[in-house]
Order: C-alpha cells, then structure tokens, then sequence
C-alpha cells in the first residue's frame, strides 16, 4: 500500500486535478461552501483515477481507490497549506 501511495504522490495527473480542485473550490467556496467540495473532490478523484487508468500489475482496484484517498488528501492539504503561506507572506 505505502508503493501505491508513494507511486500516486508523484502522478502529474493527480496533482493537476488536487490544485484544480482547490483553485475551483477557491472560487466557489462563496456558494458551495468549503469542506463538501474538497470532501466530494478528493472522493471523486480517488475513484476517478483508478476506474479509467490502466491498473499496474498486482494491484487491486480498492487498494488503488483507498491510496487514492490518502494521495489525493495529502495533496490537497498541501495545497491548501501553500495557499495560507502565501496569504500570510501577503498580509492578507
């Protein structure tokens, strides 16, 4: 499990949809909230992933889904982290 997550941090696809995610949320956080969206985002990009790609050999779809999740959480919280870093750096 820690080679899927591992393999998952360093996807480009994945870490193109988390900051999406997150700019999107950004944007329509107003509306939508905070928490559901990156809640639902991160769910549908865990699954999203693993049920349109190829799987790598030896790997289980629930496993790559349950990765997924941890991958994709990380990714987001760091995301999210850079954003309060740079707020903060700015004085907003």
């Amino acid at each position: 499990m820690a080679q899927e997550i591992i393999a998952q941090l360093s996807d480009p696809f994945r870490i193109a949809l988390s900051v999406g995610l997150v700019l999107t949320m950004l944007r329509t956080e107003g509306v939508s909230g905070r928490w559901i969206p990156l809640v639902a985002g991160v769910v549908f990009i865990a699954v999203l992933i693993p049920m349109t790609m190829q799987a790598r050999e030896g790997v289980d779809r629930m496993v790559a889904i349950g990765a997924g999740l941890v991958s994709t959480s990380l990714m987001v919280g760091v995301v999210m982290a850079l954003r309060a870093l740079v707020l903060r750096a700015m004085g907003r």
